[in-house]
């Protein structure tokens, strides 16, 4: 299976960023693009609406279906999906994107930012992979593909920012758990994480211009997100990927062109090592 066509895709936090990436990836084949998120109008300092990205996605050749969804309501996660799965006739793959982020130390962060995190990061991406289930169970090379990194339980990823590691690393468990659980009925559930900073509004407002410039463009987890997509789900399932090498097993030797700018050095993510310093 090499394209997505015809397949029906329910992609949370995806007006924008990454998560709108892989949708536009997706639509360029001819899926069906449910864009389930919460921004229904224009943000201040964010960029896109459900509505725009469903613009976006008709243009490159897909169908949207924009939906407002709070994922961290149960209530509204149960409309969306069901909607999603009436206008479609079903659903095909889950794509968890949707993520909170405050890297603060455990004196300095409320409560409150601590409930959002894992409201959003850990709980809501269990909720959806939950709530779309049986309609994952009747669907042909059906996967879930979490936006979470390796499951690298090292001292120096949780110690600057305790309770964003705890909900970020809570995503990683629900495809440790999942791949197991659902390997029998033939649902795939993978992870998939950068090995450097992705040029979104998230980082321009966590690093500002000099991270964005040193940073790789969002298509270049939209192209590994499909080449995992398009595998046999009963194949490849519970794999923790890393988008540079998911690239490169696909045969692409030179990254540079996913590079704001290639003259730069590339800054690194959380949770992974730099390239060669395995």
């Amino acid at each position: 299976m090499a394209h997505l066509k015809g397949k029906t895709l329910f992609i949370t936090g995806a007006s924008r960023g990454i998560g709108l990436a892989i949708a536009l990836r997706a639509a360029r084949d001819g899926a069906n693009i449910v864009i389930a998120a919460k921004t229904a109008h224009t943000h201040a300092k964010l960029p896109g609406t459900i509505y725009s990205a469903a613009e976006d996605v008709e243009a490159a050749g897909g169908k949207a279906l924009p939906l407002v969804c709070d994922i961290r309501d149960d209530q509204a996660v149960a409309k969306a999906v069901a909607k999603a799965a009436e206008h479609f006739g079903g659903i095909d793959i889950v794509i968890n994107n949707a993520s909170a982020i405050a890297l603060l130390g455990t004196e300095a962060i409320s409560m409150s930012r601590f409930d959002l995190m894992h409201q959003v990061n850990a709980r809501g991406t269990f909720l959806v992979s939950k709530t779309c289930l049986p309609w994952l169970m009747r669907a042909k090379n059906p996967h879930i593909l979490v936006l979470s990194p390796p499951l690298n339980m090292q001292e120096k990823w949780f110690a600057p920012h305790v309770a964003y590691s705890m909900a970020k690393f809570g995503m990683s468990m629900c495809v440790l758990g999942m791949a197991g659980e659902f390997r029998e009925h033939g649902i795939a559930v993978n992870a998939l994480w950068p090995r450097t900073t992705i040029a979104t509004s998230a980082v321009m407002m966590l690093g500002g211009k000099e991270l964005m410039l040193r940073s790789r463009k969002p298509e270049i987890m939209a192209d590994a997100a499909h080449a995992i997509l398009c595998k046999a789900s009963r194949e490849f399932s519970g794999n923790f990927c890393i988008d540079d090498e998911v690239i490169e097993r696909e045969g692409v030797a030179d990254l540079s062109r996913y590079a704001v700018n290639p003259d730069l050095p590339l800054a690194p993510d959380f949770f992974v090592e730099p390239k060669g310093a395995q």
